[in-house]
């Protein structure tokens, strides 16, 4: 069976969703200050939810009818959304917007190894492995040991992390394989609605009614993180995913975590050490080793014949 492999043009637009999400880990930090985890999460799906279902009306797609789709939105709204930004967003409540976007980079293992489970077009590939072993380890080498050594002091967030990844991957099989068929603005429309339905009542009784009385540079973390974040991210990423498979899309967050810890150096005040460099360097050469169509070419122009002179 054909593989599922990463055009230009998924490449492209995997860098553009790297760099979007790679962002939201400041907007994060951000909204946290004046905000509970659970409202920062309620606040971003409910409004990118509805800027999603006013672009498919404008648009005229066909909404579902169909409960067994419905369902699939639910169990990907936990999967994909809810669950997974609770996690992140609470993590970020105790550790640093850095070293939760390297944990974040673990989703792309969890991610191949789910997909070559379920798809036979995904299978676990040797030059896969090598790409994200080091992809992973440049992401490492850019937040450096001092983070690793910190680790125990932050053991449940570290943990919150991954479990977060974990739901990422589970979610990127399953909307391959229920979701992958309808148009993504009404498939990321359904899912966020689903995830609203979700986390708006949790958050109500945990943290209770929101004051609204936030400071301008949270609402524009909000609207970043519901609009571009969320809404126009999801859109990228079911295109993507349609294009490159569950495995592949997954790759994304290798991509994640430079601009993360970048911006977390601009505005949070998190240190950039050279280390930083080196983990970016590892990090491309991971993603040339994954993408393989730098490596196939070298070997060809290695057995074509010498040109005359």
């Amino acid at each position: 069976m054909t593989q599922k492999s990463i055009s230009l043009r998924a490449w492209m637009e995997l860098l553009l969703l790297g760099g979007i999400w790679g962002a939201s880990f400041l907007s994060n930090a951000v909204i946290l200050r004046e905000m509970g985890f659970l409202s920062v999460v309620a606040f971003r799906v409910t409004g990118a939810a509805l800027i999603l279902w006013v672009y498919v009306w404008l648009r005229g797609l066909a909404v579902p009818r169909d409960p067994r789709i419905w369902a699939a939105f639910a169990l990907s709204g936990v999967m994909n959304t809810a669950l997974p930004f609770a996690l992140i967003t609470w993590g970020q409540t105790h550790i640093a917007s850095g070293l939760a976007s390297i944990l974040n980079c673990s989703t792309a293992i969890f991610g191949v190894l789910v997909a070559a489970l379920v798809f036979a077009d995904e299978r676990l590939t040797r030059r896969k492995l090598a790409g994200i072993g080091l992809g992973f380890a440049g992401a490492v080498t850019v937040i450096g040991p001092d983070a690793v050594r910190g680790l125990d002091l932050t053991a449940w967030a570290q943990l919150a992390l991954i479990g977060a990844a974990l739901c990422y991957a589970l979610a990127g099989a399953f909307n391959r394989a229920r979701l992958s068929g309808l148009t993504p603005q009404v498939a990321a429309a359904g899912m966020l609605t689903a995830s609203s339905l979700i986390i708006v009542p949790v958050a109500l009784m945990v943290e209770g009614v929101p004051t609204f009385a936030y400071g301008g540079l949270t609402w524009v973390a909000i609207a970043y993180l519901s609009i571009a974040a969320t809404a126009l991210a999801y859109l990228l990423y079911y295109r993507v995913l349609a294009m490159a498979g569950s495995g592949n899309v997954l790759l994304v967050t290798l991509l994640v975590a430079p601009v993360a810890i970048l911006l977390g150096a601009m505005f949070l005040n998190e240190t950039l050490s050279l280390r930083a460099y080196a983990g970016f360097t590892l990090l491309a050469a991971g993603l040339v080793v994954i993408d393989g169509r730098i490596l196939k070419r070298r070997r060809a122009a290695g057995a074509m014949p010498p040109p005359a002179h």
